[in-house]
């Protein structure tokens, strides 16, 4: 079987949202560092990058998450991630794999788009 790679770019509000599918691995992952950068590069530091459909993610694909993370806070811009609970297939693996090694905590994870580009609650003012 033949699993494709996709990035789709798109806007929601002044999000700039990835929707990436497929297998995210070392073949694949220098195609998501270069769409992440030019995003960067276009003056968008506000992105989602949509996980949800993809079924496979080693080492190299972690690698791109967390220096896209590095790059966008560098911006003092804003990273989120869609990982639902359940998708791509029998439950998001970027989820899995995110949770295992550790690292999972160091992003903003929501469980889907609309969550991920709402407004952050704002403090209450007295």
């Amino acid at each position: 079987m033949v699993v494709t790679f996709n990035v789709i770019g798109g806007e929601q509000g002044q999000w700039a949202v990835l929707h990436v599918s497929g297998e995210l691995d070392l073949v694949t992952s220098p195609v998501l560092r270069q769409r992440v950068h030019d995003e960067v590069a276009e003056g968008r530091h506000s992105l989602v990058l949509d996980l949800s459909e993809v079924l496979f993610c080693d080492s190299s694909g972690v690698g791109v998450l967390i220096a896209s993370r590095r790059l966008i806070r560098s911006c003092q811009g804003r990273l989120r991630l869609i990982l639902p609970a359940q998708g791509a297939v029998d439950g998001s693996h970027v989820n899995r794999v995110l949770g295992a090694l550790g690292v999972r905590r160091l992003f903003d994870v929501h469980p889907d788009l609309a969550s991920a580009t709402g407004d952050e609650p704002r403090p209450l003012s007295a």
